[in-house]
């Protein structure tokens, strides 16, 4: 037996110890922890510069790695925010007395051991752990070489908050940085119950092609936003900027922004703001000749098939044009992932179309799709977004984190 498999072995004996602990001990851990997180800022930014310095600025994922004074305070506020929930463990989900008199009870009940495969977000350790032990669940986490020095900071944190409550903190365990050691993860039949991916295209498909073992996807944001007939201009250009540059390394970034020819004379305006951040456009044919001479030569570029379904995670937007709703649909139905798509409109019925017609975890009317997030729906930190449709879709929180289970109450019945 490897060493990893060792762990995992002790990890899963580890793991019912969780069961006893009260909901009152899970918060008070939590709150130590993110007081810990808020007293050690300065340490952990020193971590974290040490795995920025083996990163090209130029990266994507230099922003997703990168940690500051506000972003820490930010994890600290979504550590107590979990803290402050509802625990989902016991929740009666239906009850019932048969007619021979069993009464039936199905109640929530942890996963188990879950394992999170992430890149380089460092936030995504204390965000994992936080969720999974507020739903009494124990925690593998395999964070990407680039983050290990960010990630050891937190685990130990971590480890410091549950050893100051009394609570076994072997519960949690960060692996190896090592692409190797993913391969012992994928095959630990019988030891993790459920492993969720966070991160690239490749990556997500890398986990789904080789596990043995459960897998939840969190699948790449390729998002979409098509303005309509009837869309307003001016919260329309907000919407855009905000979807498209709020933060450009997030999976609910806007890719490709959807026109209807109707209203390409206020395409200029409609993305105007852009320029502010040197966004690059990749313009179909129509869209193209209108912004030309209105937005900035050097930011303007005519799209390719290629610009279209790509995730960019950068300061990159492709444009299409379209006749009408239907083909808007047709377009986003071909090159969506299933993440987030939004519709600007004021037409109700071309709203209820596109809501009833769009296949995604999160459709948005007149609204940024920078509100996917666990956080922003008011479930705390999140696990990941889950772009499948079996167990859960849509932002992963404490309730996602459980399966369920039948208690059975007799009084000596036989069948």
């Amino acid at each position: 037996m490897s060493e990893i498999s060792t762990r995992l072995q002790q990890l899963k004996n580890d793991y019912p110890s969780l069961l006893n602990l009260t909901d009152q001990q899970r918060n008070q851990a939590l709150l130590d922890l993110a007081t810990r997180i808020e007293q050690q800022a300065r340490e952990i930014i020193n971590a974290n510069a040490l795995d920025l310095a083996k990163m090209s600025i130029n990266d994507p994922k230099y922003d997703r790695l990168k940690l500051t004074s506000a972003r820490i305070n930010a994890i600290a506020a979504d550590v107590r925010q979990v803290a402050s929930l509802t625990t989902p463990l016991g929740i009666i989900l239906e009850q019932r007395t048969l007619a021979n008199g069993l009464d039936l009870q199905k109640i929530r009940v942890p996963l188990g051991v879950v394992a999170l495969i992430y890149e380089a977000r460092p936030n995504v350790t204390i965000d994992v752990f936080s969720l999974c032990f507020k739903s009494g669940n124990a925690v593998v986490l395999k964070g990407g070489s680039e983050a290990i020095n960010s990630n050891q900071i937190l685990v130990e944190l971590i480890k410091q908050s549950l050893q100051a409550q009394q609570i076994n903190p072997e519960i949690v365990y960060l692996m190896p940085p090592e692409r190797a050691a993913v391969y012992d993860l994928l095959n630990a039949v019988g030891l993790v119950d459920v492993c969720i991916p966070r991160g690239s295209k490749n990556l997500i498909q890398f986990v789904r092609e080789n596990a043995k073992i459960p897998v939840i996807e969190t699948g790449a944001g390729i998002v979409h936003t098509y303005f309509d007939h009837s869309g307003d201009v001016s919260s329309g250009a907000k919407i855009i900027n905000n979807a498209k540059t709020r933060r450009i390394s997030v999976c609910n970034a806007l890719d490709t922004l959807i026109i209807h020819r109707s209203r390409l004379a206020e395409l200029a305006e409609l993305v105007a703001p852009l320029i502010e951040n040197q966004v690059i456009i990749y313009a179909d044919t129509e869209s193209y000749r209108v912004l030309e001479g209105s937005y900035p030569a050097k930011l303007l570029k005519s799209a390719t098939a290629e610009d279209f379904g790509r995730e960019f995670l950068d300061y990159k937007l492709a444009i299409k044009c379209v006749d009408s709703l239907e083909e808007a649909i047709k377009h986003i139905q071909q090159y969506s992932s299933g993440h987030s798509e939004a519709i600007i409109s004021n037409d109700p019925q071309s709203i209820e179309q596109f809501i009833n017609q769009i296949d995604a975890a999160v459709v948005y009317i007149n609204a940024s799709t920078a509100f996917t997030d666990g956080g922003e729906f008011g479930m705390g930190a999140e696990i990941g977004i889950s772009t499948q449709k079996l167990h859960a879709r849509g932002p992963m929180a404490l309730p996602e984190l459980t399966s369920y289970k039948w208690i059975v109450r007799g009084n000596g019945q036989t069948r």
